[in-house]
């Protein structure tokens, strides 16, 4: 026992020696003055922050899988001694075997609640959901357009600066969204947690990069766009589906698709709107950046559909294991770059954007929240409706407030978008009642 937690000591200790090394290395390769100085235009080209931010992520994830690897070797989870770490340590690789059903309040989609509940308790229940939802990712889009897309501090005689760390606003919208899963757990009883910690790591990385693909992207799209490019994932997932699964789909399913093609080319094709990057509209970089945030979200959607499956795992589970892998990576990430302090020396310059990144990141923790209280009152379908008239407010009130320029055609693109969706959601509705129906008047007779 006391070898073993030597060993695990001492890839610790590697680990550490390497962290310090890319903290100081790093700076140098890309002629930096130091870990705190301001970047050349190298680390502002966004293929070198994503080299950057992969290379420490790197740091956490390599030295994390040799120890979980020596864990597995070992049979570690057989061992008698007992004590905080060697918990932590068997929690970390193998989790626990034992699995408890989900609970009414911890399954996921049913939409499920109790009979005791009058349709005006519902009602007004589902008016809360509709107003936490829209409430809280209306003004967190509006919010991230607005850090992402202003100059801070400019006036008439001194011009101003843009804030360039995407990484930053995802450690500071994980870490509260953390620090409320933990105040939850505490509160609420939770099912037995049988899931090996490291496999949030998974979703959690997925889920970062998608963030951070969805931050940089508004440097070089309009909002409007990075929203319509959200609304056609389905055009991507329905392809690889075709191809890698040789999945079938219906007619109403290859009918809304090609409704979403048509309006979002209508939409992009007519959109003259302007970037910050750019004095033209959406670029290459945008586009590669859109793609790789439907990439990053769709598998994190998949893999946490895996783990809910497999494990039980509770909502709230969920939320808090993520965003501590969430936390630990883009925070070392942000220690090796020196992102904390050129952040924090950003926000002592301009207190505005402290206001603007505090508001940001209760709105995304809050969101959270909402979204899996939702489901699991009123399942997925009605959740989709909502999010889907979010995307379009959210269109409305970026227009409206930024002034992007939207033509009649571009305008026809959105409504199309947005009807396929809806005739979507509507299809496959019926679907699920027309095939309940046989099994209903089964368990009537």
């Amino acid at each position: 026992m006391k070898s073993s937690h030597r060993r695990i000591a001492v890839m610790a200790g590697l680990w550490g020696v390497s962290l310090l090394a890319v903290n100081f290395i790093v700076p140098c390769v890309l002629g930096t003055e130091s870990p705190t100085g301001v970047g050349n235009n190298l680390i502002d080209f966004w293929i070198i922050r994503l080299a950057i931010n992969l290379l420490g992520y790197a740091t956490v994830f390599v030295p994390g899988a040799i120890i979980i690897n020596y864990l597995r070797k070992i049979k570690y989870s057989e061992t008698t001694g007992q004590g905080v770490i060697q918990e932590f340590l068997k929690q970390l690789a193998f989790g626990k075997e034992a699995t408890l059903p989900v609970t009414q309040e911890e399954d996921h989609g049913k939409g499920s609640d109790s009979a005791e509940d009058s349709s005006v308790q519902r009602g007004l229940t589902l008016l809360f959901c509709v107003a936490g939802l829209q409430g809280s990712y209306l003004t967190w889009g509006v919010l991230q357009e607005k850090i992402m897309t202003s100059e801070y501090g400019r006036t008439d005689h001194t011009q101003g600066e843009y804030f360039k760390n995407s990484q930053f606003l995802v450690f500071i919208n994980r870490i509260l969204a953390f620090l409320i899963g933990v105040v939850v757990l505490i509160v609420r009883p939770q099912p037995t947690h049988t899931t090996p910690l490291y496999k949030y790591s998974f979703s959690s990385f997925s889920n970062i990069m998608s963030s951070w693909c969805q931050y940089e992207a508004l440097k070089f799209v309009s909002f409007p766009s990075q929203v319509m490019a959200k609304a056609s994932k389905v055009i991507p997932v329905m392809l690889m589906g075709k191809v890698v699964s040789r999945k079938k789909y219906e007619y109403h399913e290859y009918l809304t698709a090609g409704l979403i093609s048509v309006g979002v080319s209508l939409f992009l094709l007519t959109s003259g709107d302007a970037t910050r990057h750019t004095g033209g509209v959406t670029t290459m970089s945008g586009v590669i950046l859109l793609i790789g945030y439907m990439a990053f979200d769709s598998f994190t959607s998949n893999w946490q559909g895996e783990l809910f499956k497999r494990h039980k795992v509770s909502s709230i589970q969920m939320m808090t294991g993520v965003n501590l892998f969430s936390c630990l990576l883009t925070g070392v990430s942000l220690i090796e770059q020196g992102g904390f302090f050129d952040s924090l020396a950003f926000m002592t310059k301009h207190p505005d954007f402290i206001s603007h990144a505090i508001v940001l990141s209760f709105c995304s923790a809050g969101g959270q929240l909402f979204i899996f209280y939702t489901i699991a009152k009123f399942g997925p379908v009605t959740f989709t409706i909502i999010m889907t008239i979010r995307q379009g407010l959210a269109i409305l009130l970026s227009c409206i407030i930024y002034g992007h320029p939207v033509t009649m055609i571009g305008i026809l693109g959105i409504l199309s978008v947005f009807l396929a969706l809806f005739l979507r959601i509507y299809a496959n509705q019926r679907k699920r009642t027309l095939q309940s129906q046989p099994a209903n008047s089964v368990s009537k007779v």
